[in-house]
């Protein structure tokens, strides 16, 4: 019977079906990081049961931490020293793989699974942390979690989960210029829904996902749980191969070919159903952004705000309504030109050195309009290092952003650093919710390319105009 990538992976890792949907599967790698794993690793502390293989569970310092250069353990955010120390002595404590605030590695979790080798095609590995879907741009079956089921996870290396449906996006065509893996994914979220994949795990395919690289693929991955969707993933390939090869977690010259020849098995066979199947033509899709508070609000930056008349549901018009309340925009205005007051390049959706490349090609030689306050956050420390061996951290302050240590920064608020009241910002996060960057900020999500171009301009702008 012809197999979906998704179903292979699956079948690889099931341990017993249980009936009513539900099955054991075992579990290659857990990732934690301070703001939830404390949690589960204090409650094994609790019961005296230890990691079993903890030489496959990591551990790094991302969500709480200041990025402000010369940080410490203090923390802007109210109580955030206490998880960091408290995260350390259970790390620790338990020997699993701790990339902490003095290590050279320390990172977005999603960012340092990639770029250490810790995620591979074709592994399950789960991350008390909604984005852990982000590592299926390696081919890997990846979903966040709780820290309950964290907890069991790093007891068992296992976890009871309800199999999902499957869906394939298909992406057809060449990407045209300006156009990234950020405003695929909003595309995606934009036509369909902010539901549009609930219950679903998904595989992305197509000519114009085939010519990503894999840090694009992370960034289309990354927001599949904004699409509603349990993950996603890329099917592995030689681009994937060349990527993985030679990082630290993984497999040795001794296992590689090995390796290669097993991840070359995973692939949807001819024939294979899938529960769903989407359709885009890329040759459609412009620069993407955000107007309203969820994913799903967003068009083409060369298109107006939309009338909430238009829409029948009632339901659905009173939304609208209330996200241009809250986002202070006027039906009918032209996206480009609605003036910012922030600019943020980061997170575990956009933070690499090839977003970083990529937005500082729009910076050189530019400068932040007056008045914005922009900064840039790489995604994990070789990111920084990286970034400043190719000159990359004087584009950006020269221009005129702050540089950042690595962390999540101000993707969300939690009670730390924030943009300020009803500031309107542009962003390259995954997430626009009322309040999500500070209290009644006003979140426009885009690429890097789009952020850097709006950042220069001073308003939202098409950074197809500036070449």
């Amino acid at each position: 019977m012809p197999l979906t990538i998704i179903e292979k992976i699956w079948n690889e890792h099931q341990i017993a079906d249980l009936g009513d949907g539900t099955c054991l599967i075992y579990i290659d790698r857990v990732f934690l990081h301070e703001r939830t794993g404390s949690v589960a690793l204090k409650g094994l502390e609790a019961t005296r049961r230890p990691v079993r293989n903890p030489e496959q569970a990591f551990c790094t310092m991302d969500h709480i931490v200041d990025t402000f250069p010369g940080r410490s353990d203090e923390t802007t955010m109210p109580g955030g020293k206490d998880f960091i120390q408290t995260t350390r002595a259970a790390a620790n404590a338990a020997g699993i793989n701790l990339f902490d605030l003095n290590d050279p590695r320390q990172g977005i979790a999603h960012v340092i699974s990639a770029e250490q080798g810790i995620a591979l095609p074709g592994v399950t590995l789960v991350c008390p942390d909604s984005h852990t879907g982000t590592l299926g741009g390696l081919g890997a079956l990846a979903w966040g979690i709780g820290s309950t089921e964290a907890e069991h996870a790093l007891a068992t290396k296992t976890l009871v989960v309800k199999k999902p449906k499957t869906m394939r996006v298909n992406f057809e065509g060449a990407l045209p210029f300006g156009v990234t893996a950020k405003d695929m994914i909003l595309k995606l979220i934009g036509e369909h829904t902010a539901s549009g994949g609930v219950g679903y795990a998904i595989e992305f395919a197509g000519e114009a996902v085939r010519q990503l690289p894999v840090e694009a693929r992370l960034t289309l991955c990354n927001m599949t749980v904004e699409f509603g969707a349990w993950s996603g993933l890329v099917a592995p390939d030689d681009t994937t191969f060349d990527y993985v090869r030679g990082r630290p977690f993984a497999p040795s010259k001794a296992q590689w070919e090995q390796a290669v020849a097993h991840w070359r098995t995973l692939k949807t066979d001819d024939n294979a159903r899938f529960d769903k199947e989407i359709t885009i033509n890329c040759s459609n899709i412009v620069p993407q952004i955000t107007w309203g508070t969820s994913p799903m609000h967003e068009t083409g930056i060369d298109q107006r705000v939309p009338y909430p008349a238009i829409e029948s549901d009632p339901a659905k018009r009173a939304a609208i309504e209330r996200a241009l309340e809250y986002m202070d925009l006027s039906p009918g205005t032209p996206l480009e030109g609605v003036p910012i007051d922030a600019a943020f390049i980061g997170s575990c959706t956009n933070s690499r050195i090839s977003d970083l490349r990529a937005a500082a090609d729009i910076l050189r030689g530019r400068k932040v309009a007056k008045g914005v306050k922009a900064i840039c956050v790489p995604g994990s420390g070789l990111v920084k290092a990286a970034a400043e061996a190719e000159g990359l951290d004087r584009v950006f302050t020269d221009a005129g952003f702050e540089w950042r240590e690595s962390g999540c920064s101000m993707c969300f608020f939690a009670g730390g650093e924030s943009f300020g009241l009803e500031e309107r910002v542009v962003s390259s996060t995954n997430r626009n919710f009322e309040n999500r960057q500070g209290p009644r900020t006003r979140t426009h999500l885009a690429s890097p390319t789009t952020v850097a171009a709006s950042a220069v301009m001073g308003h939202l702008t098409d950074v197809r105009n500036l070449g």
